[in-house]
């Protein structure tokens, strides 16, 4: 049996220039819009270890035909999509801890 699990990553960079890997946890898209739940990545588990396990939103839109990702400036909004993923995610961990 192959338990090797593979993860979704996704490169950004920084307003210094600097190229960061997240894990792309999920993708909510609804009326307000697309949006990419990310948690960042590390190759070495061991370096995960002083990550403060915060995730990050990111909205989605297009500039020139190019999806590109930008913070979320409202705090409402981000409150709202920051609900759905935590239920989805809860929801998630409860289904598997039914089968």
């Amino acid at each position: 049996m192959d338990n090797e699990f593979n993860v979704d990553l996704i490169t950004l960079i920084s307003d210094e220039g600097e190229e960061i890997e997240f894990e792309i946890l999920d993708i909510i898209e609804n009326e307000e819009g697309k949006f990419y739940v990310l948690f960042p990545y590390y190759e070495n588990p061991a370096d995960a270890v002083n990550d403060p396990g915060e995730y990050y939103i990111m909205e989605v839109f297009e500039k020139d035909g190019e999806e590109e990702l930008a913070e979320i400036e409202d705090d409402e909004k981000l409150d709202r999509i920051a609900a759905i993923f935590e239920e989805n995610y809860y929801n998630d961990d409860e289904e598997d801890e039914e089968e």
